[in-house]
């Protein structure tokens, strides 16, 4: 009730993103002027999909059993997750503690994310595709948790030590007693590489690029910005030629990752910049993540196909393995690697000179992670670590009392199965039926089985055009992707 599905809005949204994930304009390759125009375009995404969303969420509030000022949770992925929550800040949360219905308490503790302060605290088991409401209660200011200087941070997960360019020159894996980096060598290290292909400016990067590079070490500042119940931030300044990298070094309580929260002020013509993580891992191949499942490519460049290929794409992250340990580099929105050997790169800006002799120029965010695990990227848990980060959990107060005809926690469906993931839920382009779309992603059969929460009329497989395949039922569906 007071919501009607925006499919329009919605359209026009997706529209405007597949127009900007042509092949030029996407990876960096068109002219000044086109990227005036995407920025406007991508500015009208965002503020047609913030509309959608918030009077989605209001009118969602308005059916639940939630009390004014309580806060309500969502998670947009499809199992249910332990994992911090993102939420506006107000000052009356300053000693504040949510507590779930369970009886669950976690401090909520102040963080600044790009700018902007945030409420941060822990929920568990927040639904599938769904919803949490917790209350929110004053209590005794919260207490650090780790220890924290700007040389060293240290959690329940990791020992991290930083020398003096600010570079990590020792992650020590608590969990696995596993030294993360290889002997004698440094993490998060940023390389400056003189970029100028042969041919194609913008297009390619020649192997011949390694010939010449500096690594960034003038270090101008390092301070502790957090120390909370929560989470632990050292803040980097570095300077490069006209440019600074500004990064919050990020250690968390509960969670087994590394975050690098970074903005670069970038204003290099043909230098090409990468973060470099030689890490302690011995294999032959690399696995770098695709829509809907991943690739392997292998981590030495003896062939001339090997020299082809040096430069690979990778989603939301990529990975070194051995059969019982390896190292996940994951990311938000940069996705170009190499990997050579046990040396885990990712490619940060390009700044080529033609066909737009500014690209690249100004102002940068990114957040990339280090997670360390057991066992290989599958049964390390990558892939929903990597889905976390790109898909936080975030929270909204209820400004007045809902009607209660929602329960105070639901879930779109179960559990689906391993290895099984519900990536898109929608509206019917021609009816008003719910379609879910699946994909497996771990190269295995496996059995999906689909039990909606919401009152079901019929269930049925259907092909890409949204048609129905075979016979429909009225429980579950069982299939497989």
């Amino acid at each position: 009730p007071g919501f009607s599905y925006r499919q329009e809005d919605i359209n026009e949204a997706w529209e405007l993103v597949l127009v900007n994930q042509f092949h030029d304009i996407i990876p960096g390759s068109s002219i000044g002027p086109v990227y005036e125009d995407s920025q406007k375009q991508y500015a009208k995404v965002k503020e047609l999909g913030n509309d959608v969303l918030g009077e989605a969420t209001e009118a969602l509030m308005s059916q639940v059993d939630v009390a004014p000022g309580e806060l309500v949770v969502f998670n947009p992925l499809s199992w249910e997750r332990s994992d911090l929550v993102l939420a506006p800040w107000q000052d009356d949360l300053e000693g504040a503690t949510v507590v779930d219905d369970d009886g669950n308490r976690f401090p909520i503790q102040k963080a600044e994310v790009e700018g902007e302060a945030k409420a941060t605290f822990w929920v568990e088991k927040a639904p599938a595709k769904g919803y949490k409401v917790l209350k929110v209660e004053k209590n005794s200011a919260p207490t650090p948790t780790m220890a924290i200087n700007t040389s060293s941070m240290e959690s329940d997960f990791f020992l991290l030590t930083l020398d003096e360019y600010g570079r990590l020159s020792r992650i020590y894996d608590k969990v696995n007693q596993r030294e993360v980096l290889a002997p004698g060598a440094v993490g998060n290290c940023f390389i400056a590489f003189e970029d100028k292909p042969l041919n194609y400016d913008a297009w390619d990067i020649d192997i011949f690029y390694q010939e010449k590079s500096w690594e960034v070490t003038d270090l101008r500042g390092a301070q502790v910005l957090e120390n909370g119940p929560e989470r632990a931030v050292i803040g980097l300044k570095w300077r490069f030629m006209d440019s600074t990298i500004h990064q919050k070094l990020i250690l968390y309580r509960r969670i087994p990752r590394i975050d690098f929260e970074t903005e670069v002020d970038w204003h290099e013509h043909q230098t090409l910049l990468k973060v470099a993580f030689p890490v302690n891992i011995y294999t032959n191949k690399a696995t770098y993540d695709i829509q809907f499942g991943n690739v392997e490519r292998p981590t030495h460049w003896n062939t001339s196909w090997d020299w082809a290929r040096f430069e690979v794409v990778g989603h939301k992250w990529v990975d070194l393995s051995q059969r019982d340990y390896g190292v996940s580099l994951l990311n938000d929105c940069k996705y170009g690697h190499d990997i050579k050997d046990n040396v885990m790169r990712l490619t940060l800006i390009k700044s080529g000179i033609s066909p737009d002799p500014n690209a690249d120029q100004g102002l940068h965010r990114f957040t990339y992670s280090l997670y360390p695990h057991s066992g290989n990227w599958y049964g390390g848990q990558t892939v929903p670590e990597a889905y976390s980060l790109n898909n936080r959990l975030w929270a909204a107060f209820a400004p007045v009392a809902g009607s209660g005809q929602l329960p105070r926690a639901f879930g779109l469906v179960d559990a689906i199965g391993e290895g099984v993931i519900l990536e898109t839920v929608k509206k019917a382009e021609d009816t008003d039926d719910l379609i879910l779309r699946f994909y497996e992603y771990g190269g295995g059969e496996v059995k999906a089985t689909v039990r909606p929460s919401l009152p079901v009329k019929e269930l049925s497989a259907t092909n890409l055009m949204e048609r129905p395949l075979g016979e429909t039922i009225t429980d579950e569906l069982t299939f497989t992707p």
